[in-house]
């Protein structure tokens, strides 16, 4: 078998492929006694049907396509071997097929054309010595007051309340039955259509702003019990449901009682209630620990964010499809993974007239993160970084025990702390090799902001 290669884009390897006389009429006679031996052609025994017979009842255009069809994906598989091509995905027909039954001749030499993905050349122009800036996030010491009180508004005792009007932090329980209105500049005789899933009875709200949609809940504020109101209101766009986004709303909302919230003390006995710890003072310690770590483990991550960025500037790497492809679907799958751990129903909202839509969208993702994972490999061969099995192991057991409720692969997680260890241990060593100068929050927004500014001004 004759085999050209030629370089295409997107790391692709062209194949030109040259299949001698003898196999196109050998894969050509072998096709017809199979077809003779299973076709069943009235006044005929199976695998006596006579071959002009056979030929004019098929037609010799369905025999090619046949032929074909065993001939071309058998021929660039062993052109890919015979050129010991590393390839990643399935092989892909360059060349029509409706021409090649055209012009296939048994007994004459088939060419065609077929390409192959393989791993893409990864070129680095430099990678060490950037001069970068990054915002430093510092230990908030109200972080803890607010996980503390999060925790008290969640043990709180529901009270009921007489005697004065709803406000801010009262817990409304209410009956309401929502409808969408007419826009502006729609036709005054339209109807106005119920909201699916827009009511409710007994329903219990916390009136803080941010629960329900805009307008909802600064028009309950001042009702007593018994009181019904017409509440007007405006779902905001973009919204889950995008046949609401930036509707109009009006609600009938009838509060039926108000009711508050006693917390409780903040003292040893809540904080044996919500920890393990035996005293307040040791549960704020711990709190305080663990908030000023995610403080650093921020921090840390900015400084890593911006490296990363700037690496990828100086980074060229031409993406084969298959690579993508798999990447924008190991997206997809977090992301189902994600919702129906919050108990989302996975198929009714990705439907198949929606996939095509989030495949394309999570491209440019997709894009960007197989560049930053390539080019971290690249580094990573280059200055010979490794690491150790003990470290693997340790990471394995302490992530084992952490789970350990849980059913885990070992095998497939260790080969995922593998790559996550030797990436961090890259991140760090290209951190050490350059400056990463830490900044006040907001100040690199503000930056960031000016120079649009600046571009805008110039452009006008």
């Amino acid at each position: 078998m004759k085999v050209t290669q030629e370089k295409l884009e997107k790391s692709q390897i062209g194949l030109e492929i040259e299949i001698t006389p003898e196999i196109t009429k050998q894969k050509y006679e072998q096709v017809i006694r199979n077809l003779s031996g299973t076709v069943n052609i009235p006044g005929f025994r199976r695998g006596k049907v006579p071959r002009q017979i056979l030929l004019q009842r098929l037609g010799v255009g369905r025999i090619k396509a046949a032929v074909l069809e065993e001939l071309v994906p058998d021929g660039i598989e062993k052109a890919v071997k015979q050129e010991a091509i590393s390839a990643i995905g399935q092989p892909r027909l360059r060349s029509s097929f409706d021409e090649l039954i055209n012009n296939y001749e048994p007994g004459k030499a088939l060419i065609f054309s077929a390409a192959v993905d393989v791993e893409p050349e990864v070129i680095i122009n430099q990678y060490t010595g950037f001069q970068l800036q990054a915002e430093e996030i510092n230990y908030d010491s109200t972080k803890v007051d607010t996980v503390l009180d999060k925790e008290r508004q969640q043990m709180a005792t529901l009270i009921p309340v007489e005697g004065r009007a709803s406000q801010i932090g009262d817990i409304a329980v209410v009956d309401f039955k929502g409808v969408i209105t007419k826009a502006e500049g729609e036709d005054e005789s339209t109807e106005p259509t119920p909201i699916p899933g827009g009511e409710a009875t007994d329903f219990q709200v916390e009136l803080e702003e941010d629960k329900f949609i805009p307008g909802f809940i600064s028009g309950m504020l001042g009702m007593n019990p018994g009181e019904t109101r017409e509440i007007p209101a405006q779902f905001p766009d973009p919204y889950a449901n995008q046949e609401l986004a930036g509707k109009p709303a009006l609600f009938t909302v009838t509060l039926k009682e108000i009711k508050e919230k006693e917390l409780p003390e903040l003292n040893d006995d809540f904080a044996q209630e919500v920890s393990e710890f035996e005293t307040l003072a040791q549960l704020r310690a711990s709190l305080e620990e663990r908030s000023q770590k995610e403080a650093q483990d921020q921090t840390k991550a900015n400084q890593q964010e911006a490296l990363l960025a700037e690496l990828i500037k100086h980074v060229e790497i031409d993406l084969p499809t298959t690579l993508i492809d798999q990447e924008v679907d190991t997206m997809l799958t977090q992301t189902a993974m994600k919702l129906s751990e919050q108990g989302l129903e996975v198929r009714k909202l990705f439907t198949q007239d929606i996939i095509p839509q989030l495949r394309e969208r999570s491209q440019p993702e997709a894009i960007e993160r197989l560049k930053r994972s390539l080019a971290l490999q690249e580094i990573g061969n280059r200055e010979s970084i490794q690491i150790t099995s003990a470290e693997i192991t340790a990471r394995v057991n302490e992530l084992l025990e952490q789970y350990a409720d849980e059913e885990i692969d070992e095998e497939r997680l260790q080969a995922v702390v593998e790559k996550e260890l030797k990436n961090e241990k890259i991140i760090d060593w290209l951190l050490a090799n350059s400056s990463v100068e830490l900044v006040p929050v907001g100040s690199l927004s503000t930056t960031e902001e000016t120079d649009s500014e600046d571009h805008s001004t110039e452009a006008e």
